[in-house]
């Protein structure tokens, strides 16, 4: 074949080329879906809401396909579960409940999961058991007020009104205790989904329709939601057995410290008090300033206290925890998780290091006191001239390989041996050494 006819062949050939290219093999998949997987376990405190509001932030920053929220709760604080649900409804992510294997998600959990945007529950796994309970020091006991009853009653047939899910239960679980097993929620209409796995779930929701966009979910990877550092304590400290604890403590800490004055155990009663405080749903950044103060004013009084440290730890120990909840919470919209952590190591680094010098110079001070007087001392040592001394003459003497001007009763000549009585101002007062 000559080069003038096959040069006519090529146009065709990069024609056939590109055709075989996009009809004839895949397209290069695209990076890989990934699903943020967040496990509320325990009671829904006053720290759940923080953490559910930060993980959705992170799933919209992110760009996750979907936040999963694995529920194994027996119930919690109706108030932090209305605002749980609350954010379901205000972000665009699609948030999937799940009821993982061997959990339950009773009272609150149940409300939950009726307010997510998908309902799924493993098999085996039980929800209901809504009925309002007020708390006291003789336990708990069923909530009969009609006017609390009936305001919930309609915020739970609302939220299930709002997903398609059956009403007849939502209302049932807060007015008879109804109670479903997986199954039977599918079987009523108050999930979609049973599912064996996390994966096994992903499957199904794949190609649903949520708030506006098709779910990409079988095979996407997942990511475990872990807390920031100040979200991970609130949630330490919010544990209903720890807080309560913490306010125990922290009134016989009081009455212990007023009654033992200088024990310093009023100071941890009063820190211990203002964590069970917050634990319990108080004000944190309230908490945080009050704590910050307390901090300070400790410092100051350790710099006054003749005292071995008691105020130092007390503020060191304020101050830290302090500084742990001031770092902006649930703000992955302003800020990445890595100015995040720089932000804690920022505020928090500084007083570490703070109380770091403070038992370093409270340590100093205290080997200080430990040692005799200088003059006291040297009192008692022996010297050499180097001058010449008398009652009317002074000269210098060798001490500890120092210069010392010195002056004595009695004529001592040069390079003699001289013993230390005393010390006026900078003048020792010697005498010849026995």
């Amino acid at each position: 074949m000559s080069v003038e006819r096959a040069s006519r062949f090529l146009p065709v050939f990069f024609l056939c080329c590109i055709l075989a290219t996009a009809f004839g093999t895949p397209a290069a998949a695209g990076p890989q879906e990934k699903v943020l997987v967040l496990e509320i376990s325990g009671a829904v405190t006053p720290a759940s809401d923080n953490i559910i509001a930060d993980a959705i932030a992170k799933a919209e920053n992110e760009n996750f396909e979907a936040l999963v929220l694995s529920l194994d709760t027996p119930g919690g604080g109706l108030e932090e579960t209305q605002i749980i649900i609350k954010d379901i409804e205000n972000t665009s992510i699609p948030i999937i409940g799940y009821v993982p294997e061997s959990g339950k998600a009773w009272s609150a959990g149940t409300l939950i999961l009726m307010g997510t945007d998908i309902a799924a529950m493993a098999p085996f796994t039980v929800i209901g058991s809504a009925q309002p309970v007020q708390m006291s020091a003789e336990g708990t006991k069923p909530v009969e007020d009609e006017k609390i009853i009936n305001a919930l009653v309609k915020f739970s047939v609302e939220t299930a009104r709002k997903h398609g899910r059956n009403e007849t239960f939502a209302e049932e679980v807060i007015t008879k205790n109804k109670n479903l097993n997986a199954e039977e929620a599918l079987e009523y209409g108050v999930i979609e989904y049973v599912a064996t796995s996390v994966p096994d779930l992903l499957a199904q929701t794949d190609g649903q329709e949520v708030k506006e966009r098709t779910l990409r979910t079988e095979g996407a990877s997942t990511e475990t939601y872990e807390p920031p550092l100040p979200l991970a304590f609130l949630r330490l400290i919010s544990n209903p057995v720890l807080s309560s604890l913490l306010l125990t403590i922290g009134l016989y800490g009081i009455i212990f410290g007023i009654s033992n004055p200088g024990a310093g155990a009023e100071l941890f009663g009063v820190i211990a008090i203002v964590l069970g405080l917050i634990g319990t749903g108080f004000d944190i950044n309230i908490g945080a300033f009050f704590l910050i103060l307390v901090g300070v004013v400790l410092m100051i009084m350790e710099i006054q206290s003749p005292g071995f440290g008691v105020f130092g730890i007390a503020g060191l120990v304020s101050l830290v925890i302090g500084s742990i909840f001031l770092v902006p919470m649930g703000t992955e919209n302003l800020y990445t998780p890595e100015f995040r952590r720089l932000l804690t190591l920022t505020i928090v680094t500084p007083t570490i290091v703070f109380g770091l010098f403070l038992v370093f110079a409270v340590y100093k001070v205290a080997e200080s006191r430990k040692k005799k007087p200088v003059i006291g001392a040297i009192i008692g040592d022996t010297a050499r001239t180097i001058d010449p001394l008398g009652p009317d003459k002074q000269g210098y003497v060798r001490y500890s390989g120092e210069y010392w001007k010195a002056r004595s009763e009695e004529e001592i000549g040069k390079e003699e041996e001289v013993e230390i009585i005393g010390k006026e101002r900078e003048v020792l007062v010697v005498k010849r050494a026995q």
